[in-house]
């Protein structure tokens, strides 16, 4: 679903990116800014890659392909300061995942406020999630809002981004355990579809607008490429593989053991359930490869 949000931008910013600035992006050595660098490098506009480890291998594969890579330390003023100087435009994204809620509000607000101050960020997208202006209650979610609500505030053209589940998040450690043993988990009820997205697509739409910033400023947009169910992402998983994969619904008590944060989450995608009209989003971005779940998981190499 499309959100128009009354932008708050200082009528002496103008819209249109100098092509000569780079974009900052933040996590780009994984998968949603990794994808999202990889999209801007093919487009020519120069990509200013923001990491922890500028010497990783991943922080390398960007380089190659014609990155340029800095140390970025979101608790580090002076480094955000540096990588951020003489930056066009900023992909910013957060998570709580490795840290806790409150470390992820204060990182986010700070990457944006340095952003503010850098003088040169004509435009910045935030990754955010589907729904997460909605008061779900979900606490990553939540966490993310504060940081919409932050950016709102800046005075600087902003986009804000709700991407759906992660497809990526089918070929992680945990899951293909699982299906090593011909079993795909998921805790969701059988029959009850999930929109999803791989990183792929969030990169491309996220790189699209970041080329016509004038046509998205003060924009909230939920993405996601379709709906599909456990049973329905199992049979993609097992067509591709050349495995026979079932699929098994976790129940959310299992979720609470390992995180309560998660579990809320997916008591919300099971009811009331996410929000996101696919068909009118496609219909409003023909020019988005919205890859759907199958070839995602067909042009995947699976080690099982």
């Amino acid at each position: 679903m499309t959100q128009m949000i009354e932008p708050s931008l200082p009528t002496a910013v103008p819209l249109a990116l100098p092509a000569a600035l780079p974009v900052a992006v933040t996590g780009a050595t994984g998968a949603q800014g990794g994808a999202t660098a990889r999209a801007l490098l093919r487009t020519a506009r120069p990509v200013r890659a923001l990491t922890r480890d500028p010497g990783s291998p991943a922080a390398a594969e960007l380089a190659a392909l014609g990155a340029e890579v800095v140390r970025a330390d979101f608790d580090d003023p002076a480094s955000l300061a540096a990588a951020l100087d003489g930056a066009g435009a900023l992909f910013a994204m957060s998570t709580p995942f490795g840290t806790d809620l409150d470390t992820e509000i204060r990182q986010g607000t700070a990457l944006l406020d340095a952003a503010r101050a850098a003088g040169t960020v004509r435009h910045v997208v935030f990754s955010s999630a589907t729904n997460a202006d909605r008061s779900t209650g979900i606490p990553h979610f939540e966490s993310k809002h504060r940081i919409e609500r932050h950016l709102t505030g800046l005075g600087l053209p902003w986009t804000v981004l709700g991407p759906a589940a992660f497809m990526d998040n089918y070929a992680d450690d945990w899951t293909l355990e699982s299906l090593r043993d011909g079993v795909f988990h998921l805790p969701m009820p059988p029959g009850v579809p999930l929109p999803v997205i791989a990183a792929a697509t969030i990169g491309a739409f996220a790189a699209h607008v970041l080329a016509r910033p004038g046509a998205y400023a003060g924009r909230r947009i939920d993405i996601a490429s379709q709906w599909r169910t456990g049973e329905q992402i199992a049979a993609a998983i097992g067509a591709a593989s050349g495995r026979a994969v079932r699929f098994e619904e976790v129940p959310l008590s299992v979720v609470a053991g390992y995180s309560e944060d998660l579990a809320t989450m997916f008591r919300y995608f099971r009811e009331p359930g996410l929000d996101i009209d696919t068909a009118a989003l496609h219909a409003g971005h023909p020019a988005i490869d919205w890859q759907p779940l199958e070839a995602w998981a067909a042009a995947r190499s699976w080690d099982l």
